[in-house]
C-alpha cells in the first residue's frame, strides 16, 4: 500500500509540473512562466525563449516524476536518487520562475528531499 501511495504521488506530482507550466490560451493564469524574476534580474531579455526554458525544464522535472514513480512501482534500488533529481529539478524551476502561486509545490519537493533523506517511508529501502 506504501508502495502505490508514495508511486501515485510521485507521479501526480510530475504531470502536475506539465499541467501548470503549459501554455493555456484564452485562460486567466496565477503567473506568467514567460517572466523569470532572477533572469530578468540577471539582463535576460524576458523573450519567448525564456518561456521555452521554462517548459523544458518542467518536462524535465515531470519525466524525472514519472521515472520515480515507475521506479518506486517496480522496487528499484534507484527511486530514491531519481526522486532528489526530480525534486532538485522542481525547485530550480520553481526558484527561476517564482511566483507565492508556487510555494505549496516548492513545499512538496522540498519534501521529497527530506523524506528520502531520512530514508522515509522505511518499507520502500
Amino acid at each position: 500500500m506504501t508502495t502505490l501511495l508514495v508511486s501515485g504521488f510521485l507521479f501526480l506530482h510530475g504531470l502536475l509540473h506539465l499541467a501548470v507550466w503549459l501554455p493555456h490560451e484564452g485562460s486567466a493564469r496565477a503567473f506568467d512562466p514567460r517572466r523569470s524574476w532572477a533572469l530578468a534580474a540577471a539582463g535576460v531579455p524576458q523573450t519567448r525563449e525564456v518561456g521555452r526554458a521554462a517548459l523544458g525544464l518542467a518536462a524535465m522535472a515531470a519525466a524525472l516524476y514519472v521515472i520515480a514513480g515507475a521506479a518506486t512501482a517496480a522496487h528499484s534500488p534507484e527511486w530514491p536518487a531519481a526522486a532528489v533529481l526530480a525534486a532538485c529539478s522542481g525547485l530550480l524551476l520553481k526558484g527561476l520562475w517564482f511566483n507565492p502561486w508556487l510555494s505549496l509545490g516548492v513545499l512538496l519537493d522540498m519534501g521529497v528531499v527530506a523524506a528520502v533523506a531520512a530514508g522515509w517511508p522505511a518499507s520502500l529501502y
